[in-house]
């Protein structure tokens, strides 16, 4: 590990500004620490911040970004009112990192490709940019097909970002010029020819609250399906929302995960389901639309109809509001097998 120079904050104002790297649950940054991919020269310690207040919020609730992943996934008002969002923090990690993790570092946590893990390989154009993409001529089995350019196929690997973008998150963000507030969907960039600008995140800038709106009417679920039920990224996942009155869809909310190198809004699958009858063939044709623009590659290919599966399944555990602990059953997944 390299040397670096650690601050400890015990004021947001204090932490705001300040240069390097934020430590809060520590689950994602010590491990890159380690991997010599992240190289900060300061690290400022901000797990004194009285910043992991869950609370309702103009309607809504507000959940601060030093809550844990379990903290959320366990409150009460999380439970009545966002069930998909608890669904995906259940679905997102063992017991014992979302006892860990915190809820600002979970939609900040860098991608899995291993050419952006591992230093020994050169080509990795998030690492360095330039360099070039590994993934796109090597092992990219569990990348993205939706959202990619020719200079990266990385994954974004949230569950919870994919449930919050589905609740039209909005990010508290506070920098020495004051405080902002962002959409999660636009706080995400996608890769374009600059795949290491990663998020709307400025110098000294740092997450304070994430913010979730009155929820929509209806019923919300996340599905995810991976190659193991135990602890693992997703192969493809579903955060779905409807709002269904006499048989007719109101209203749609399809965002996929696993397959996007951002949390992946569909407003095509949302258009085609809203005032259609609530049907497994309506579900069948937004499924189609949402991956219309998929880009796979030889060995991730599979993901489209997996993924296509998985839209539907969802749409069809929201309809019947069904409530659902996130996992789907990856056994067969690279035959699409859960749908």
């Amino acid at each position: 590990m390299r040397p670096f120079t650690y601050v400890r904050a015990h004021e947001v104002g204090e932490a705001a500004g300040q240069p390097g790297k934020f430590l809060a649950g520590g689950t994602t940054l010590i491990d890159l620490m380690k991997l010599d991919v992240e190289r900060p020269a300061q690290v400022t310690d901000i797990t004194a911040l009285p910043l992991a207040e869950i609370a309702e919020h103009g309607g809504g609730v507000r959940i601060g970004a030093l809550a844990t992943m379990a903290q959320v996934a366990d409150h009460p008002l999380i439970a009545a009112r966002y069930p998909a969002l608890r669904n995906a923090l259940l679905a997102g990690a063992s017991q014992q990192i979302r006892n860990m993790a915190s809820m600002g570092g979970n939609v900040m946590q860098r991608t899995r490709c291993p050419y952006f893990r591992d230093t020994s390989f050169m080509a990795c154009n998030k690492r360095e940019p330039g360099s070039g993409c590994g993934a796109i001529a090597g092992n990219h089995r569990k990348q993205a097909i939706l959202g990619t350019s020719d200079a990266c196929v990385a994954l974004h690997p949230s569950d919870a970002s994919v449930a919050l973008v589905a609740y039209d998150a909005t990010l508290t963000l506070r920098g020495p010029d004051g405080e902002r507030e962002v959409s999660l969907q636009d706080f995400n960039l996608l890769p374009g020819q600059t795949p290491h600008l990663e998020h709307d995140l400025r110098e000294g800038e740092l997450i304070t609250a994430i913010n979730l709106p009155a929820p929509p009417a209806g019923s919300g679920v996340y599905l995810k399906v991976r190659d193991r039920e135990s602890y693992e990224f997703a192969l493809s996942s579903c955060a779905a929302l409807l709002d269904v009155q006499g048989g007719v869809i109101r209203a749609a909310r399809v965002v996929l995960g696993g397959v996007g190198t951002r949390p992946w809004r569909s407003p095509e699958a949302e258009a085609v389901l809203t005032g259609q009858p609530a049907t497994r063939k309506a579900f069948e044709n937004a499924a189609r639309r949402a991956l219309a623009g998929a880009t796979p590659l030889e060995q991730n290919a599979f993901k489209v109809p997996l993924t296509a599966r998985v839209i539907v399944r969802a749409l069809l555990a929201a309809q019947a509001g069904e409530p659902t602990d996130g996992h789907g059953d990856g056994q067969t997944a690279d035959q699409g097998g859960t749908a």
